[in-house]
């Protein structure tokens, strides 16, 4: 397995300047001035998705196009209203998102595109302050009413903190935590590697398992107990390989493998069917289309392409 695989919407290159976040004076300064980068998100209500319509309402914003897509940057003065939140700074810039309640239109050379289809592709720059702006929009946007009393909240600290105006309690991002796995197993000699299709799915979509976490439950044990639980295959030995924001909208998935070792009855009717892959026969698979693994912007390929030792080909 390669470890060195850095998970695509894992990747930064600007300090979130997390000590900068409630100092007002700075904010303001850094708000005027003409070398401030602003992200603008079109607006769009997380508890509005649904299974079919996740895609096309996600927020979005203008990225170029071209062979080497970059998100679109204005200036602050440029900007238009809406919830601002820092994203950090890099020595030269600071980095603001705003939550517009506008579309995002096309321009010449750019435009919308949200960042699960830009994701694996943006520069480390852009995917970092994409997938955190995205984070903290979903976040801001789902959090308007205080979860103790009910009495609505307001922003702070620049978008990382809501107050309840009530009780003047302090809320925080919320991140629910996922595992995400790849099984593996020695059969006949040759390394396996398990692949499922959820019933919701195209049936040639394959990929890893995954679940959340539960109350009260160790990221080990979770990766046990949704394997056993989706495919009734008992794994041992959990190996954490790596982590990804999934801000779709809040997640954090946490990559293990673990090795098969027994059977038992799968007890839920979330995966409809699995198969095991040895190497050779998983690169036949994707490359002569018989199968789709999940997309390079998910944890998902970088596991599977892990355990493969390379780049798989995907095919028609």
């Amino acid at each position: 397995m390669d470890s060195e695989a850095v998970p695509a919407l894992s990747r930064n290159a600007v300090d979130p300047a997390g000590h900068l976040r409630g100092d007002e004076e700075w904010s303001a300064k850094a708000w005027n001035d003409p070398h401030t980068r602003v992200l603008v998100l079109e607006g769009g209500e997380p508890g509005g998705y649904g299974p079919g319509a996740l895609r096309a309402r996600q927020t979005r914003a203008l990225v170029t196009t071209g062979p080497n897509p970059r998100l679109v940057l204005t200036s602050p003065d440029r900007a238009p209203k809406g919830e601002r939140y820092l994203l950090g700074h890099d020595g030269d810039h600071a980095y603001f998102a705003v939550r517009s309640h506008e579309e995002v239109r096309a321009v010449t050379g750019a435009e919308p595109a949200s960042l699960r289809d830009v994701g694996a592709v943006l520069d480390d720059r852009d995917t970092g302050l994409f997938t955190r702006a995205l984070a903290l929009a979903n976040w801001n946007a789902a959090h308007g009413f205080c979860p103790m009393c009910g009495a609505r909240t307001r922003m702070e600290r620049s978008g990382h903190v809501r107050i309840c105006e009530e009780e003047g309690t302090e809320q925080f991002p919320r991140t629910d935590p996922a595992v995400i796995m790849l099984v593996h197993r020695e059969h006949e000699g040759r390394e396996e590697a398990l692949l499922g299709n959820n019933p919701h799915w195209d049936a040639r979509r394959f990929s890893v398992l995954a679940g959340f976490v539960d109350a009260g439950e160790s990221l080990e044990q979770a990766v046990a107990r949704e394997v056993a639980e989706e495919t009734g295959v008992i794994v041992e030995e959990p190996v954490y390989v790596s982590s990804q924001p999934w801000p779709f909208p809040r997640s954090l998935m946490v990559g293990y493998t673990a090795r098969a070792v027994g059977r038992t009855s799968p007890t839920d009717d979330e995966i409809a069917e699995t198969r095991w892959f040895t190497r050779e026969a998983l690169a036949e698979a994707t490359s002569a289309g018989e199968i789709v693994l999940p997309g390079r912007v998910s944890i998902a390929r970088t596991l599977i392409e892990g355990w493969y030792g390379g780049e798989l080909i995907d095919g028609p």
